[in-house]
């Protein structure tokens, strides 16, 4: 017998749908046994891949560790075990950046088997109560928070994407020069107009990551509306949630098209230490195929990485159009920073820009002191 283990993170987008394709791969290799065990979405951001891949075999990882894996080999480049016909398939389909975002040094370090991206979300029953429509500009949203219905993610990894966004969305990605993140003019809006919404939110805001944003928008009828959070179509799903959210593109900024957000998703890889490196292979295959992905994948809670997947009526039908009305935001958001220390600057740089749209400060001061948390992220060597 052939036991696996893996290794996700803890929402029925995450772990549902890889106890299902695992369940069902068993059935069809009565030799093999796959169990998952789930971390907390917090976790699954910060905690360092090497630790992990010591105790299982396939790993759920969040692209930015792309970088840290070329270098320390902590898991497997998969053109070792797929074949190049898989490959390119999965690249010549990629929705975004998903694919491109587990490449690195030449080499691929995870399928892309899941794609997100910050996206709109309404309550459209309590809109319509208002006689308002999805806000479709940052004037709009500014109007509707000021009615206390907006809510946003504003833990410190969520700020600091906000924070991307704007950059980039005002032409300057953020992180592609070696000594600041963005020209001062450019970061200086951008935290201006974080802090001009975040005075309007519900002080939770703040301890919320984008599940706890979704979870108080079904529950509750305190919020309308969510400008930006990384997309969970399950929440679109009938019977999943008290009320179902209506998932749309983003607000677009004066002088610019519609906001341009901080890609997300999740990669299946396979740890260096695993001894069933051929049979992790084959189940990886399993999973990111298209036939897989667009229907039984989608069925169990997942959210597909394949551009096959958000194509097909399936998905779309049983999430009232998510991946169709949704995916231009994909096809354009920005892929973030992947390489070695960033992990140290994203670990680090969230918290401060949170503690200024809680408590205002000096716009300079913290751009400076991002700029060098920046520097020293830029030296971290193995």
């Amino acid at each position: 017998m052939i036991e696996l283990k893996g290794i996700t993170w803890g929402h029925t987008r995450g772990y549902t749908p890889m106890t299902a394709t695992a369940q069902r791969f068993e059935e069809l290799n009565p030799d093999v046994r796959i169990s998952w065990n789930k971390r907390s979405l917090q976790a699954f951001a910060d905690e360092p891949i090497d630790q992990l891949a010591e105790k299982y075999d396939l790993l759920v990882i969040d692209h930015p560790w792309a970088g840290f894996a070329a270098k320390t080999g902590v898991i497997e480049p998969l053109n070792d075990w797929l074949s190049p016909e898989f490959l390119q398939d999965q690249a010549d389909n990629s929705v975004g950046h998903s694919h491109e975002s587990y490449g690195y040094d030449g080499k691929q370090w995870a399928l892309a088997i899941d794609a997100a991206t910050p996206v709109a979300s309404s309550r459209m029953d309590l809109l319509e109560e208002m006689g308002l429509g999805i806000p479709q500009t940052w004037s709009d949203l500014l109007s509707l928070a000021k009615h206390g219905k907006v809510a946003v993610p504003s833990i410190p990894q969520d700020t600091l994407m906000n924070f991307y966004m704007l950059c980039s969305t005002m032409g300057e990605d953020p992180c592609v020069n070696n000594t600041h993140i963005v020209s001062e003019d450019i970061g200086i809006k951008a935290l201006n107009m974080l802090r001009e919404l975040s005075v309007e939110l519900n002080k939770n805001c703040f301890d919320w990551n984008p599940i706890q944003v979704y979870e108080a928008m079904t529950l509750t009828d305190e919020f309308a509306y969510c400008p930006f959070a990384y997309g969970y179509s399950n929440y679109a799903k009938p019977n999943y949630a008290r009320k179902l959210l209506k998932f749309s593109d983003m607000v677009s900024l004066e002088g610019t098209d519609r906001c341009r957000s901080t890609l997300g998703g999740t990669g299946l890889a396979i740890s260096a230490r695993s001894k069933h490196k051929e049979i992790a292979a084959k189940y990886a295959e399993y999973v990111g195929n298209p036939d897989m992905q667009k229907s039984f994948f989608i069925e169990f809670g997942g959210q597909p990485g394949h551009r096959v997947a958000w194509e097909a009526a399936e998905g779309n039908a049983q999430t009232d159009n998510y991946f169709t009305d949704t995916r231009p935001a994909l096809e354009r958001a920005f892929l973030r920073p992947r390489y070695h220390g960033h992990m140290y600057f994203q670990d680090n740089a969230g918290a401060p820009i949170r503690d200024y749209l809680m408590n205002g400060g000096n716009e300079t001061s913290l751009l400076n002191k991002l700029n060098d948390i920046y520097v020293q992220s830029k030296k971290i060597t193995l």
